[in-house]
This record gives C-alpha cells, sequence and structure tokens, in this order.
C-alpha cells in the first residue's frame, strides 16, 4: 500500500520545519539551495528520518523542479497516521 502526499517545499529558508499554514497547506521548510537537486534530496532525507523510512521509500512523483510536490511513500500508512509521525496531528485542520 502507498500513500501520496502533497507537500509544498521552501528551500533556503535556514531551519527544517514541517508545518501546516493557515490555508491547511502542508510546508516543508529547508536550509538548501534548489540547485543540483540538493533541495530534494535534503527534503527526501529529513522526510525519511521523521518517518523512521529508509529513505528509498519515499519518492517525489511530480514537482521535481517545482516548489509543488507530490510524494508517494511506500508503506503502509494512512494519512493520520504519516501526521502522527510527523507530529503534526494536532495542527490538522478539519473542515
Amino acid at each position: 500500500m502507498s500513500l501520496f502526499v502533497d507537500i509544498k517545499v521552501i528551500p533556503c529558508s535556514g531551519q527544517q520545519k514541517l508545518f501546516f499554514d493557515r490555508a491547511g497547506i502542508l510546508k516543508c521548510n529547508l536550509k538548501s539551495v534548489p540547485e543540483k537537486g540538493k533541495a530534494n534530496y535534503e527534503f527526501v532525507k529529513f522526510l525519511a528520518k521523521k518517518l523512521s523510512v529508509t529513505r528509498d521509500v519515499i519518492t517525489i512523483v511530480s514537482g521535481e523542479t517545482s516548489r509543488k510536490k507530490r510524494i508517494k511513500i511506500e508503506k503502509d500508512m494512512d494519512y493520520p497516521g504519516f501526521l502522527k509521525k510527523l507530529g503534526l496531528e494536532k495542527q490538522m485542520i478539519i473542515g
């Protein structure tokens, strides 16, 4: 089973952080610059560490050169479980 998630990435922000903005969009701040795949590498590595999985479980399906990314997580996990692993279940906006 796989989980697909849309995340907006913000490179060069000086920190690594996952959060929901006021509009309910899941965002990820990264330290790396968006050059030569550095930000994508940091993004996948950061997510893998937060989810306690290996990097090969996470694939960027679309948005390689865009800030809007769709990722595929090849693990038996649902969206609430994904948010819980990231510590964002309390931030989840319902409505």
